[in-house]
């Protein structure tokens, strides 16, 4: 293993057809991976895999957006499950049934020696009422607290409102004030999308920032990648979604994390062979596989 995915999803019905090609291209190119569920069945569906490859890991958890009916990803679980207003299978997303969070279910995957955190939960305010904040809070802390039971880190997800895309909006903020009232893990901030002024903030309490292809066509976080160091970074591809140059249009994929840990390098104007000795070994130590 040269390189690690550290969020993707290759348990998603994206990879219905071709799964374990993906898989062990991965594997060929030297890459390893976090496959991260969003709910029950892509949690499970995730050490699953986890169990059967060797270059597998899974994270377990209820995303932010599972935990009520909220906008939904077709992408995810596929169209047979989603249905528009006649019943008929919907292409585009879809609405979420919501999960409640049932820990012991949770706990009993986590047991799992393939499990390497708990995840992907977190705060998403991008399309959420108000009143739905309340709901993810609860489901945030739960999650926390199964992190700390089980002394596995949490992957955090946190989006904040469309509105406050260029300074991070309190989604950030909230997130903060609840790890540090709950947490006695640390973790990883996925697809981070802050300023460096919040990236600080997590920085400081010991939590990694990871990226994805969105940074080999974008300079927005160029500022984060440059200042945050080094062995406080992770790459990620959150495959399906957000390919990176050059493979933009295609569907995503574990193998081509590669091209996140070359921008990472060429950003922080470091030899990539360097910085991706430097990632893989973060990744060890914040996972602890």
């Amino acid at each position: 293993m040269k390189y690690f995915d550290a969020h993707t999803h290759v348990n998603f019905a994206a990879y219905k057809d071709d799964r374990e090609q993906t898989i062990l291209r991965a594997k060929d190119a030297g890459v390893g991976m976090n496959v991260v569920g969003t709910q029950l069945d892509t949690s499970s569906a995730a050490v699953a895999l986890a169990e059967r490859y060797d270059n597998v890991y899974a994270t377990i958890g209820l995303h932010p957006v599972h935990t009520t009916k909220s906008y939904h990803d077709v992408k995810e679980l596929g169209p047979s499950f989603a249905e528009d207003s006649k019943g008929k299978g919907g292409q585009e997303g879809f609405t979420s049934r919501g999960e409640v969070f049932d820990a012991a279910v949770y706990e009993a995957l986590g047991k799992s020696p393939r499990v390497i955190a708990v995840g992907e939960c977190g705060l998403d305010y991008y399309r959420s009422e108000e009143s739905t904040k309340a709901v993810q809070k609860d489901a945030f802390i739960q999650q926390i607290e199964l992190a700390n039971k089980l002394n596995k880190p949490l992957m955090l997800h946190i989006r904040p409102a469309l509105h406050s895309l260029g300074d991070g909006g309190n989604a950030y903020d909230d997130a903060l004030e609840i790890i540090k009232a709950h947490a006695k893990v640390r973790g990883d901030v996925h697809f981070f999308a802050g300023d460096w002024s919040i990236a600080k903030k997590f920085l400081d309490i010991g939590f990694t920032l990871s990226f994805t292809g969105v940074i080999t066509f974008t300079h927005d976080y160029d500022e984060v990648v440059k200042n945050a160091p080094l062995d406080m970074l992770l790459s990620e591809t959150d495959a399906p979604y957000v390919t990176p140059v050059p493979n933009r249009g295609k569907r995503n994929e574990p193998a081509y994390v590669i091209e996140v840990v070359r921008t990472i390098a060429m950003i922080k104007g470091e030899d990539m062979d360097r910085v991706s000795e430097q990632l893989l070994a973060n990744a060890r130590r914040v996972f602890n596989f």
